[in-house]
């Protein structure tokens, strides 16, 4: 990862951080993220842990900026010394335009792996078969934010380099809303995966559309950030 990349993801946490309404969530919501703990942080930042406890449970004082600053480098440099997935994770998003709210993960692969592989990888139970069984990459979307934030021009730039992978649409209830979305956007993707739904909450007609575009569709309910650590193995 550059480290302009790496300043500019520093600017986007730090300022989340302090234009919250609660900073001390916001800051916990990163730390978790990033798979780092209280003890960690705290140690990184040669402080003790209830300081950081007491931030972001909101009994100290909101933290200014130069805290916010130390705690984002922070939670970079520790990342650095395990290797920068998370930081390449993010940087990935930023590079292709969005919000990390909106795309928790984009990824190419080196080679193509097949759909069976990415399914057992994230806890995914199929659905309905598509007609093609291998992807070159993957993108994981908020589907709220998704739907309510991007243009059809926006929308169709999930697919990354390659059409040929999978969009994987978390915070789905019955899966209506992002498969009607996919309907206008052409290609379609070769598997869509909907998550935090078990097919019995599926939207009745979801297979059917599945089968008309011709893509595979699966559902899964395992822990997301188990997933997306699963998958950086592929």
């Amino acid at each position: 990862m550059s480290q302009r990349a790496r300043e500019e993801l520093a600017r986007r946490i730090a300022g989340e951080i302090t234009l919250s309404d609660d900073p001390g969530a916001t800051l916990r919501k990163w730390r978790t993220d990033f798979d780092v703990s209280q003890t960690e942080l705290a140690a990184q930042l040669e402080v003790s842990s209830s300081v950081v406890s007491d931030y972001e449970s909101g009994r100290r004082e909101s933290p200014g900026i130069g805290v916010v600053r130390r705690t984002v480098e922070a939670l970079l440099d520790i990342d650095v010394e395990r290797g920068g997935d998370r930081l390449r994770q993010h940087a990935r998003v930023l590079s292709a335009g969005f919000e990390s709210d909106v795309v928790r993960d984009l990824r190419e692969y080196s080679t193509a792996v097949p759909l069976s592989t990415f399914h057992d990888a994230i806890g995914a139970n199929e659905i309905q078969a598509g007609e093609r069984d291998r992807i070159y990459g993957h993108t994981v979307i908020n589907s709220i934010q998704a739907i309510s934030r991007l243009s059809s021009e926006e929308f169709y730039r999930l697919y990354g380099q390659s059409t040929n992978r999978a969009l994987v649409f978390t915070n789905v209830t019955r899966g209506e809303s992002p498969l009607v979305a996919l309907r206008v956007v052409t290609p379609t993707p070769n598997a869509v995966v909907l998550h935090g739904i078990e097919e019995p909450d599926l939207w009745d007609h979801a297979a059917d559309l599945a089968r008309a575009d011709g893509f595979s569709l699966a559902v899964s309910t395992r822990d997301l950030d188990d997933s997306l650590d699963t998958l950086r193995d592929l």
